[in-house]
């Protein structure tokens, strides 16, 4: 009885069911209905009473959304890199454009042929050059020049012309059938790999590891004291790994001399060349050879009817009204040897060579009034100024620079003498220095700084009047000024020092002193008041500054002198674009 009492009134409290199955599924519908005497409940106004509801996250619009957003960034991306793209190809195209105008190779050779030879002329512009890097470009050119199915098409192999060097066997061929432009892009091409041998012929390969290292690192017997390692390089190579990295640069002047189709110049400066880099190693009997045979190709066109400019012994210029003036490859040839024998310590017949060439190239003619200015003054416009002459400038250059540029016009044969233009006043400071420098080392010092200060004086002036496109001339005149300022400076502060010892020793005076130095002469009975006078005049020379001495005086001048040129020569040096700055640093 009593269950069925409780039960009832369990079932009173319990809340009434509802028949329909969608009421009944919704919880918040059920618990709305209690709560809905005040105000009604629609599910979407309805405070949610759980922290556990269910919800959908990818709805309709945030899938939409979410698509958007995909589409953006790729389409912003893509954007991105477009113009990353187009603005490299653009600058390539430009720099491209640039080096051909500054390092121009013949329009019939390939498009790849071509921006290799421009990059490895280019490499050798920076302050710190690759050379590996600048032959393996150079190499690869005159591997496709010499390549029939490329650029060599015509190419003709010598059967007697091979050049075998240390093992090495490279043919050499005949280019007569050639064009110019591309005889002389040949020959550029040869020279500067020569160039670049010179830099790492004491270089080797560590075969192991593939990795070039200086001779002198090398670890073996033959190299009992190798240098060190710069920090952060691999570690020293064995001598049994090394072998010979690149080509000796023999090789590539050799190849010029028995190359059929180069001209007597080209040929006299190939062989002058390889002779200076025989005294660069020491050999002094092959480089006279070789100095010899330049000195033939310089006299090969000459007429058989005219006598030598020169003496076949001492090799000084022959002077006199019946002398034939000397050509530029002669001048060029007899400066070189007497360089050559300058080095070997053979003054006494060094000297005179350098004086003869100097004497002959101040007899040489003037150029013409209208040569003379067009090669020291800028051109000017003819055009008057105003907005539309600007406009029309900026027109003219844009149209020349996209226009291609010309290949240079075919240069001089050296076999007629020059003229005496600002060039070859460049020329005379360059011998001005040889000569200061052969006099200073003998018994002639004051001579020798006044041939080196007069070397100065004329490469700074003519550094003032040349024209900036004469870039050769140019390059001639700073390498003169740096160098005779620096020999300048060198002698005149030796001369100096010697100066300021031979004073200090005349004020010392002669010291007389007696055995063991028990009293000093007869002036060893000084009194105070001596003391005290030699005191005051101590005191009274050291507040008036000393005279300078002669040299003393020099040596200032000569260092204001080279902040002089020092601020000339940065002003010759073309500043770099920003583009240039960050696509090479």
């Amino acid at each position: 009885m009593q269950r069925r009492i409780i039960s009832r009134q369990l079932r009173a409290l319990l809340p009434l069911r509802s028949k329909d199955p969608a009421t009944a599924a919704r919880l918040l519908t059920r618990s709305a209905r209690a709560d809905s005497r005040t105000r009604p409940q629609v599910p979407f106004l309805a405070t949610p009473l759980s922290g556990n509801r269910q919800f959908r996250y990818l709805t309709t619009e945030r899938k939409k959304w979410l698509i958007y957003e995909i589409y953006l960034g790729i389409k912003y991306s893509a954007y991105f890199w477009a113009i990353i793209g187009l603005a490299t190809v653009a600058y390539t195209c430009i720099h491209t454009e640039c080096l051909e105008r500054e390092y121009p190779s013949p329009h019939e050779w390939g498009i790849v042929t071509r921006y290799r030879f421009r990059l490895a002329n280019f490499r050798t512009r920076w302050s710190q050059p690759d050379w590996s890097i600048v032959i393996g470009y150079v190499t690869d050119v005159i591997d496709r020049l010499e390549d029939k199915e490329i650029e060599g098409a015509g190419l003709e192999a010598l059967a007697e012309g091979a050049v075998e060097v240390d093992g090495v066997s490279r043919p050499s061929y005949d280019i007569t059938a050639k064009s110019e432009p591309w005889r002389r892009g040949y020959y550029e091409a040869l020279m500067l790999a020569g160039r670049a041998a010179e830099q790492l012929h004491n270089h080797v390969r560590d075969t192991t590891r593939d990795l070039i290292f200086h001779a002198s690192t090398i670890i073996g017997p033959s190299n009992p004291w190798p240098k060190p390692i710069p920090f952060g390089s691999q570690s020293a190579p064995r001598e049994e790994n090394c072998v010979p990295a690149f080509i000796g640069p023999e090789v590539y002047y050799l190849r010029v001399l028995a190359t059929r189709g180069f001209s007597s110049r080209q040929r006299m400066k190939a062989a002058l060349a390889y002779a200076s880099f025989l005294d660069y190693k020491g050999d002094p009997d092959a480089a006279r050879a070789m100095y010899s045979r330049a000195l033939s190709f310089a006299t090969e066109d000459t007429p058989a009817a005219t006598a030598l400019p020169y003496d076949k012994a001492s090799y000084v210029l022959r002077d006199g009204d019946d002398a034939a003036p000397p050509s530029a490859n002669v001048l060029e040839t007899l400066t070189a040897i007497a360089t050559h024998k300058a080095r070997g310590g053979d003054a006494s017949a060094a000297l005179p060579i350098l004086l003869s060439v100097l004497r002959a190239r101040r007899s040489l003619p003037a150029p013409p009034p209208s040569a003379s200015l067009s090669s020291t003054l800028p051109r000017k416009s003819s055009s008057s100024s105003g907005p539309l002459a600007s406009l029309t400038g900026l027109f003219g250059t844009v149209a020349n620079f996209m226009s291609p540029p010309v290949y240079p016009p075919v240069p001089t044969d050296g076999m007629s003498p020059p003229v005496r233009d600002a060039a070859e006043r460049c020329e005379e400071a360059g011998l001005s220095l040889y000569i200061g420098e052969i006099i200073y080392v003998g018994k002639a010092r004051e001579a020798g700084v006044a041939w080196t200060r007069e070397a100065v004086d004329l490469a700074e002036e003519q550094l003032h009047v040349l024209h900036p496109a004469s870039a050769a001339a140019k390059t001639t005149c700073k390498d003169c000024l740096n160098s005779g300022l620096a020999n300048w400076f060198r002698m005149v502060e030796r001369l100096a020092r010697e100066e300021r010892e031979k004073e200090d020793a005349q004020k010392a005076g002669p010291k007389t002193a007696s055995w063991f130095g028990l009293w000093s002469g007869p002036n060893h009975h000084d009194t105070a008041a001596d003391t005290a006078a030699d005191t005051a005049a101590t005191d009274d020379a050291a507040a008036v500054p000393p005279a300078l001495g002669r040299w003393a005086a020099e040596e200032n001048v000569v260092k204001e002198r080279m902040r002089r040129a020092h601020e000339l020569l940065e002003e010759l040096k073309p500043s770099a674009s920003f583009i240039d700055y960050v696509f090479n640093a």
